[in-house]
């Protein structure tokens, strides 16, 4: 009967250590196609793993604030984690690469980007201790307001959300004041008047129902900026080799997959916010130049901020 019960605790005891569970911090709402995306990512991982490896999704800030995500992966309060990669771009320019306005404005485009930027990116990422497994764009960046805008000259004055130091930027350029608000918090800033327009994707005004304060839409599809989902090494070399496989597979899976469903959102949020009220209008030729001259301008601030290897995506990107 010894015998048998210490087998017993053994195979307790190494059951415990074979299985892991992993937290996996998100910014975004539960109801937007990143989530659910997330969310399909752990259900492959689970399958994949046997159970050996069960990830737990906390949509919506619920564990930590956006901001807050990378840092949290890096000092081991989370092993993963998903963030808007530009929002780091304060820490290293090369972050930012996918929110220059006007460099890709389509699907296409965004995606030659991503792939010229992903080497450099997974290289500075590794010496911070993460590994990025997957990058999924938002749909392109268009811009919403409470009220009609003829030109450039509405937005003089007014209050203009931003969320990262591309966003700012752009709304200094503009001569609106930049004010910084996370996407949870936006439609509460616009119904007291914090914020009057901002850029952001036909998916997070429809997921948001930003419809409800602003009526105003214009396709500008500035930029189409990615979130990541990425791992601690430290974290990720702790899983033996078919688990390590099995969370790549998932990865791959889910960055095919959340490129389709990022294109599908953005032509099923604009019948969204068509079908809420909002008006969907084309820039006018004053304000698309004005946009080009922002985003020219911001090309070769960026270049000079990023140095070699900028020049290096940027030049790849191009050819």
């Amino acid at each position: 009967m010894k015998k048998i019960f210490f087998a017993c605790l053994l195979a307790t005891a190494f059951a415990a250590q074979a299985e892991s569970k992993w937290d996996l911090p998100s910014g975004y709402a539960a109801n937007t196609f990143q989530t659910q995306n997330l969310e399909q990512f752990a259900k492959d991982v689970n399958a994949s793993s046997a159970g050996k490896l069960v990830i737990t999704v906390h949509p919506g800030a619920s564990l930590f604030k956006q901001p807050e995500i990378k840092r949290a992966i890096q000092t081991g309060l989370v092993p993963m984690g998903e963030f808007i990669i530009s929002g780091q771009s304060n820490e290293n320019p090369l972050f930012g690469v996918d929110s220059i306005p006007f460099l890709a404005t389509s699907y296409a485009e965004a995606r030659k980007l991503y792939d010229a930027a992903k080497p450099v990116q997974e290289k500075v990422l590794a010496g911070q201790g993460l590994k990025l497994l997957y990058s999924v764009p938002w749909p392109g960046q268009s811009l919403y307001s409470v009220s009609a805008i003829s030109g450039p000259e509405d937005l003089k004055g007014s209050k203009m959300r931003t969320y990262n130091p591309a966003t700012t930027k752009i709304a200094q350029m503009l001569g609106a004041a930049p004010v910084t608000i996370q996407l949870p918090e936006l439609g509460q800033a616009l119904a007291t008047g914090a914020a009057q327009n901002f850029l952001t994707s036909s998916a997070s005004g429809a997921d948001g129902k930003l419809y409800e304060q602003t009526k105003f839409f214009y396709p500008v599809n500035a930029w189409y900026p990615r979130n990541v989902v990425a791992v601690s090494q430290k974290a990720f070399d702790g899983l033996d080799k078919a688990t390590q496989e099995a969370v790549l597979k998932a990865a791959s899976a889910a960055e095919t997959r959340g490129w389709q469903a990022s294109e599908k959102n953005d032509a099923d949020s604009l019948i969204v916010l068509q079908s809420n009220g909002m008006t969907i209008a084309q820039p006018s030729e004053a304000l698309r130049k004005e946009l080009k001259r922002i985003g020219e301008t911001m090309t070769a601030e960026w270049l000079a901020a990023a140095g070699s290897d900028g020049k290096a995506i940027i030049d790849t990107y191009r050819k």
